[in-house]
């Protein structure tokens, strides 16, 4: 491939299914039916079919290039651009000519994370199996980038959020800018944060307070807490990542050298949550989230702190369910692998799309992303209404023969750990 071209991939032939099979073949699992017509139709597609722009590949040497490119919906994965993907790491895990990879999103977003209101609108179409369908394919593709021995370098200027998180924070390098915005806010939306591995690795109880309340951070505070590995200012990106179109080797103390040449370490602003982490600790600690809440309402009883008042807000307008079930799921991954908490988030994941005990899914995406009243009806619309019972259920396997566990081979996790700086 000539230096620089870029290569745009066609997809409006690949049906939508499972890629579980290993990381020799990309046989998808047939679709039947309506489900192959939702494939298409589900996969980001414009009036004219199926747009095979929307992940875009760069060949700089043994560098590679991944450009997120559906920047008016700010790079939302959509099931095309999940397939793209994970074609493109399967093939560069065999490819002796690929040697680091860079991750980037066009325009003002990296990526704001899943498509979720066209991944909400197709499952009430077609069914719980197409969102387990996709699902499990994100979840592989993250489990490769996690595993992989060739160093990703995702740059993380603009928005970070949800399934824009799985596909970087898996990554060897994650360098955030001046203009990093980072949330997870899935507990709003009646849906959890997937990204529990490094949630439950932050600092304290911080992964707590980022995943429960849907906490932004800047790029400041990513590093601090060890979300990013590095800090580059927004004005000198340009130049890093030229520079690392140049390398032609894996070793990632040499990549490492090349991204610390144009890094800082900034301090964090005066109104950081970070600043507020013993609060946070006294707080987020707590067993439940009745015990959470009340806790900060208590601190609040004592202190004027607009962030205390923010954060009990967040928290009470959020799904309870979700809140019960991301409470837990951090909790987990503490004593967890990448591919043990990406195993359990699938099992989650489905009994979500299934919606056996709860829809506040597709009722998050009704009020805040579709009619916009942001006044989702949650049900069970209280928190002594989410018993143990119904929590546990997202836990465990799916009674029904159309699904399987979460396959993942057996890989070694390459050095993804949270280095809190701090």
């Amino acid at each position: 491939m000539i230096s620089g071209e870029i290569e745009r991939h066609s997809t409006s032939n690949v049906r939508f299914g499972s890629l579980r099979r290993g990381l020799e073949t990309l046989a998808c699992m047939p679709a039947r039916g309506k489900e192959e017509m939702a494939s298409l139709h589900y996969s980001g597609s414009t009036a004219g079919g199926v747009d095979s722009d929307q992940l875009l590949v760069e060949a700089n040497g043994s560098t590679r290039t991944l450009i997120l490119n559906r920047p008016k919906q700010l790079n939302a994965l959509s099931s095309t651009m999940i397939k793209e993907l994970l074609r493109s790491f399967i093939a560069y895990q065999k490819d002796d000519g690929v040697k680091l990879l860079i991750m980037k999103g066009k325009g003002r977003a990296f990526c704001a994370g899943g498509d979720i209101v066209v991944y909400s609108q197709a499952i009430l179409d077609v069914g719980w199996k197409w969102g387990a369908d996709l699902f499990e394919n994100l979840y592989f593709l993250n489990y490769i980038i996690a595993t992989s021995i060739k160093p990703q370098v995702s740059l993380l200027t603009g928005i970070v959020m949800g399934g824009g998180a799985g596909i970087s924070l898996n990554g060897r390098f994650r360098v955030v800018t001046d203009k990093t915005v980072f949330a997870m806010p899935e507990t709003a939306l009646g849906f959890f944060p997937d990204v529990s591995y490094f949630l439950s690795r932050l600092p304290g109880f911080y992964g707590e307070y980022v995943a429960l309340a849907g906490a932004r951070l800047d790029g400041e505070e990513m590093l601090a807490c060890g979300l990013a590995t590095h800090f580059v200012r927004s004005n000198r990106l340009p130049l890093l990542e030229e520079s690392l179109k140049k390398v032609d080797t894996s070793n990632t103390f040499v990549v490492c050298g090349i991204i610390d040449q144009f890094s800082e370490h900034p301090s964090l602003k005066e109104n950081s949550s970070l600043k507020r982490l013993e609060i946070i600790n006294k707080c987020f600690s707590k067993r439940t989230i009745e015990e959470i809440i009340s806790a900060l309402e208590q601190v609040a009883s004592n202190l004027s702190d607009e962030w205390v008042t923010a954060t009990i807000q967040s928290l009470k307008k959020a799904s309870p369910t979700s809140l019960k079930i991301t409470l837990r799921s951090i909790r987990e991954g503490r004593t967890q692998s990448v591919g043990d908490c990406l195993r359990r988030e699938y099992r989650m994941v489905c009994h979500v799309v299934r919606g056996d005990f709860s829809r506040d899914l597709f009722e998050g995406c009704r009020a805040i992303m579709i009619e916009k009243d942001k006044n989702p009806k949650w049900m069970p619309p209280s928190l002594d209404q989410v018993h143990e019972e119904a929590v546990e259920q997202y836990f465990s396997k799916i009674d029904d023969p159309q699904w399987e566990e979460l396959n993942l081979p057996s890989r070694h996790s390459h050095g993804r750990n949270i280095e809190s700086k701090l």
